[in-house]
């Protein structure tokens, strides 16, 4: 998709503060940072939300929850991390390419946000 920013940023045509790449997903810093660690991982293929995701996109999702774990791990969060994906308007998704929001490097208690 031309006009999605993470497209453009997964193409390197706006700069991010890259964390992990492999063949199927891209990981960066968030520009926003909601935690002191707060990575985006994307897809390479646009998907616009959780919504979109169907049974061909299993091994996909399960690879990149293998790669939440790699980053997580590399990122020093031993004592736990959140993982995040809003779909959709009413969640507050502001970007329209599936991410997941990986936070953690403080305690953030029982609520859903930090």
């Amino acid at each position: 998709m031309t006009d999605c920013l993470f497209c453009k940023i997964v193409a390197g045509e706006i700069p991010s503060t890259k964390v992990f790449e492999d063949e199927v997903s891209y990981a960066f810093r968030d520009i926003n940072p909601q935690a002191p660690v707060h990575v985006l991982i994307v897809p390479k293929e646009h998907i616009a939300s959780c919504a979109e995701l169907t049974e061909a996109n299993e091994a996909l999702v399960g690879k990149i929850f293998t790669n939440i774990a790699k980053i997580a791990k590399a990122e020093g969060l031993d004592k736990g991390f959140r993982v995040i994906s809003n779909s959709g308007d009413d969640a507050g998704q502001t970007v329209h390419h599936l991410h997941y929001h990986i936070l953690g490097g403080k305690s953030m208690g029982e609520g859903l946000v930090p």
